[in-house]
């Protein structure tokens, strides 16, 4: 992030809120290099700090949020127009971090898009975009909704340019190369050459030079530096030797020309730049699909029961939608009349219908088999579930892969250092190569230019992560970065919550046993237990229903023990037994039987007692899911040792384990020990991946070094979480990762042979061969190589949309 040392930058603070906070945020800032003042105003909410160096403020917001405090940033994603290759997307993202008021920035090359964190009190959109035109390039800032056919419709035209240059292209190159190849004597051989070249080299070729011009401004070198240099160089000099052939003939040589050389080079780049468009064309078609889900009109049931076909952008939270069979459901929302079975598949990966009935949830996207029904919606527009997974897939395509960091470095300087061996080679030859050693150098060089790809090191990474994430999205696993689909090849670790994550998470209770059956006392549990946000309450409030309520005098939830509430001045307690040891509260041997009955039958137990003794037990059943078991084992063939945490007591809990073949497990764990015990497996070398559902397991989700939530659990435990299993069938763990070590191992095959080429490719071009075989590679052939070289990397990340 630009900026001058002279000029405050001011963070706006969140959470913030005493003296003390202020003190903590003011003492972590001083901690941090490059900072040369800093203050916190607790009354403006927002630290001014003034920095030295670009990174220093990136530094001071982790600062702020690795203490526990935020600061108010916004996160946007833009659509980067007119580049060409990998180096361009590094020009870019220097452009924009150097830009005031911006904490990080990363340009995608594959996704030509722009991630970017920024202080919204300095900078905006329009100012970004200024930046980013600035290096020859830009931005496009609409509203979601436009935005995407707005790009849609650039990118058809640019595809519809590339493609009739590129078909030109060839066509001019043709007679070129059957001249220069096989009639080289022919009467104006040489002009007629010149005549059908220039046109490929100036016409259908000058973006690479106007490109490289805008880059040279800048002191930067991109690909279309390298195509400039190479073509140019096998133009211009083509020119002088057809012009002044004497030159060379006064000196005992003849006068070559390298038309064919320079137009064939653009012809055969022109048509790897095509096949790559189209190519990551396909790498998209995930983000496609999903965007393709949602119609784009709605049969709205007006006040007075008339319909009305409405746009989708004007339909709004609360009206009442008529969905058809076949139809495609537009909006989140609830049924309000009639049934059907709607196939969610493109949403959770699950291929079997879903029956919805009255009260149940419905999603944009899903479609409507047989019946028709009537829906209230509840989420619209960009709140959608569609709209969000859309979303974050497009987050997570867009970001990088740890491994993205050095090849960012190697390609930031590839150009440089091409142009380099270029010179070295040139004077080599000259200093080397006798007689035609200017000629054979110069070629040598042009070589080197044109076969040198930092498109395909560009490309490696990014484009096996936008179809990995895709394949993800399509099967009902939701990856939120690239960071967390590498690392999950390395779990060995899965520590699961039991209750919505093994089991169904839709507690019923079967059964109560009352120490003395009364009314009142019903009515005191029933009314506890109603104020109680525990979802075991829940089942209880459900299984009571019809029971009067009473008013009761206090109330107060134990966290991770249960509930306590005041009535007729007695106190009465609901819980687990370790609640009601801590109060000393008696337990009959009649109902503690009971009670060790059905935990021996894998049921949670919850106690209900007055100050003295235990009034009554219930049991509260949770049926493990179909899946569970199935995949408890897939995971357990896979080498990874499986842990479960829950709050049960230790018999249900041994009960589960039992079921599920889990050998690990641990009962009655409070929610803040869940975090305790990912801590502890990390400190004994294991990479841990932590499985829930709910704000319980928040803390927990956050610590593990992969964090996967439940998509029917709470929001929260989405947000903190990496990657969300749509449909919380635990089977997809196993194909998670899975995925993640296909795509990480077609990213090492990607780079691996990006950098073998580069290594083999510019020694030979170079004329390494030469001395031993009196080889040396033609500009021509150099230029086919990499273009394919580009494809051949796309093509390989494309690969892993057919693996299992």
């Amino acid at each position: 992030m630009a900026t001058n040392n002279r000029q405050p930058i001011f963070l706006p603070l969140e959470d913030v809120d005493s003296e003390h906070c202020a003190l903590i945020v003011d003492k972590g800032l001083a901690q941090v290099k490059g900072i040369e003042s800093h203050k916190v105003e607790l009354n403006n909410r927002r630290a001014t700090i003034t920095v030295n160096d670009t990174d220093t403020v990136t530094a001071a917001v982790k600062a702020i949020q690795d203490l526990g405090y935020g600061v108010t940033t916004v996160k946007q994603s833009f659509p980067v127009l007119n580049m060409t290759c990998a180096s361009c997307a590094i020009s870019a993202e220097s452009g924009v971090k150097y830009a005031d008021g911006v904490v990080n920035a990363a340009v995608n090359f594959a996704t030509a898009r722009l991630s970017v964190e920024y202080l919204p009190n300095m900078t905006n959109p329009l100012a970004l975009q200024k930046a980013v035109q600035s290096i020859g390039f830009d931005l496009l800032i609409e509203d979601e909704a436009k935005e995407q056919e707005t790009l849609e419709a650039i990118h058809e035209k640019k595809f519809r340019t590339l493609k009739n240059k590129t078909i030109w292209a060839i066509l001019l190159s043709l007679p070129v190369v059957t001249i220069g190849m096989f009639f080289m004597d022919m009467p104006y051989g040489n002009e007629i050459m010149w005549f059908f070249a220039t046109p490929v080299v100036l016409w259908l070729g000058k973006d690479f030079y106007i490109n490289a011009w805008k880059q040279a401004k800048h002191r930067s070198a991109n690909m279309d530096t390298l195509v400039a240099l190479s073509t140019g160089i096998a133009y211009i000099f083509s020119v002088f030797n057809m012009i002044a052939p004497d030159f060379w003939h006064a000196r005992g040589l003849h006068a070559h020309v390298y038309f064919e050389a320079a137009a064939v080079v653009i012809a055969f780049i022109l048509l790897g730049k095509l096949l790559e468009e189209k190519a990551k064309g396909n790498t998209s078609s995930a983000i496609k699909k999903l965007m393709g889900l949602q119609p784009k009109t709605v049969m709205v049931i007006q006040s007075d029961g008339t319909e009305k076909q409405t746009a989708i952008e004007d339909v709004n939270a609360g009206d009442v939608i008529l969905v058809k069979p076949g139809e495609k459901i537009a909006v989140d929302g609830i049924v309000k009349s009639g049934n059907s079975y709607v196939d969610e598949s493109m949403l959770s990966g699950e291929p079997v219908p879903v029956l919805k009935i009255e009260n149940e949830k419905v999603f944009a996207g899903t479609i409507n088999q047989k019946g028709s029904f009537q829906f209230t919606a509840v989420k619209v527009g960009k709140e959608t579930m569609l709209a969000q997974i859309i979303r974050m897939v497009q987050d997570a395509q867009g970001s990088k892969a740890p491994v993205q960091k050095l090849v960012d470095k190697i390609a930031g300087i590839f150009v440089p250092v091409v142009i380099g061996i270029a010179l070295i080679t040139f004077v080599l030859w000259i200093v080397l190569g006798g007689e035609s050693g200017l000629v054979q150098g110069l070629l040598a060089a042009v070589t080197v230019l044109v076969i040198a790809c930092p498109c395909a090191l560009g490309l490696a990474t990014p484009t096996a992560i936008m179809v990995g994430v895709g394949k993800g999205a399509e099967n009902g696993i939701l990856i939120k970065d690239a960071e967390s689909l590498e690392l999950a090849k390395k779990v060995n670790a899965i520590v699961l919550d039991k209750t919505g994550t093994i089991t169904e998470g839709k507690p019923q209770v079967t059964g109560i046993k009352w120490l003395n059956e009364d009314e009142t006392v019903k009515q005191i549990l029933f009314s506890l237990e109603k104020q109680s946000e525990h979802p075991l309450a829940e089942s209880v409030v459900k299984h009571m229903a019809g029971t009067a309520p009473v008013s009761l005098s206090t109330f107060e939830s134990i966290t991770g023990k249960g509930a306590k509430a005041g009535y007729n001045n007695e106190n009465y307690w609901a819980g687990n037994r370790k609640l009601l040891l801590e109060n000393n509260i008696s337990i009959t041997d009649e109902l503690q039987l009971q009670a060790d009955k059905w935990s021996e039958q894998s049921k949670t137990v919850i106690w209900f007692a007055d100050s003295h003794q235990a009034l009554a037990v219930l049991a509260i059943s949770d049926k493990i899911k179909e899946t569970s078991i199935e995949a408890i084992k897939q995971l357990q063939r896979m080498g990874i040792e499986l842990y479960m945490l829950t709050g049960d007591n230790e018999a249900t809990a041994k009960a589960i384990a039992q079921q599920t073949g889990i050998a690990n497990y641990k009962a009655e764990v409070l929610p803040q020990h869940k975090a305790d015990f990912v801590k502890k497996l990390q400190k004994e070398g294991k990479t841990v991946a932590m499985v829930g559902d709910g704000i319980n397991d928040s803390t927990a989700l956050a610590t593990a070094d992969v964090s996967i939530a439940m998509g029917k659990g709470s929001d929260i435990a989405m947000d903190v979480a990496k990657m969300t299993i749509i449909s919380s069938d635990l089977s997809k763990i196993s194909q998670a990762i899975r995925l993640s070590k296909q795509t990480v191992a077609t990213i090492k095959q990607n780079l691996f042979w990006a950098f073998i080429y580069n290594l083999i490719g510019i020694p030979i071009a170079a004329g390494i061969l030469f001395p031993i075989n009196g080889f040396l590679l033609n500009p021509m052939f150099a230029g086919a190589a990499m273009a394919l070289s580009s494809v051949s990397v796309v093509s390989n990340s494309l690969r892993l949309k057919w693996k299992k």
